[in-house]
């Protein structure tokens, strides 16, 4: 594997590994010693070659294996590996892909006709009624475009994060809690998995 994919791979891994235990550019830098400017170079792809001692740190604080960080997809790695169960193996359910800038097009149409006309993903999991949301503008705070959302279509539970439009602002968020006025807000569904950097579909 070449320099530059090695390091695309660290990139993606970092990111997700961020995102997915609950860390922040912040709790890395201080818990590993790493400056910010090295971390934000990373992530940014401002480097090919990054020393091995910073990649050691880095595998270190996350608890990976330093040897993988740079060859190993972690998120498909973990996607895979959370299929396997005392049950057996689940049966994936295939989840439409809908760029953002159709979503509001799409959202009355029924799951089975979206999924003959869109791309698909998969989710490892007991959910029905999915839709994967691509997108194209940054969620302020949250996500960034080219993350896909899995989300349970028109379902609003108690407690659990809602991706919504703002009719006003036309853009999209995601909320905590239910507690807003439905008549400027639209609720696309409750958030059941977020995916980071997948590009494009």
């Amino acid at each position: 594997m070449h320099k530059k994919e090695k390091t695309e791979k660290l990139k993606r891994n970092v990111k997700y590994l961020i995102e997915s235990r609950g860390e922040t550019r912040m709790s890395l830098c201080n818990s590993s010693g790493l400056t910010r400017t090295t971390i934000y170079n990373i992530l940014e792809g401002r480097v090919v070659n990054v020393q091995q001692s910073t990649i050691r740190k880095i595998s270190d604080f996350f608890g990976v294996s330093y040897k993988e960080i740079e060859t190993v997809d972690f998120q498909e790695k973990e996607i895979i590996e959370s299929t396997v169960s005392l049950h057996g193996n689940m049966n994936p359910a295939a989840v439409p892909v809908i760029r953002e800038t159709y979503l509001l097009k799409n959202l009355d149409k029924r799951i089975g006709e979206l999924v003959v006309s869109h791309p698909l993903t998969y989710y490892f999991g007991s959910a029905s009624n999915l839709i994967g949301v691509l997108l194209e503008n940054e969620i302020h705070g949250a996500n960034e475009a080219g993350d896909l959302l899995i989300v349970k279509k028109g379902a609003s539970t108690a407690g659990a994060s809602k991706l919504i439009y703002d009719r006003d602002t036309r853009k999209l968020y995601i909320m905590p809690d239910s507690d807003f006025d439905a008549k400027a807000l639209l609720v696309i569904g409750d958030l059941v998995e977020e995916r980071f950097n997948v590009g494009k579909y």
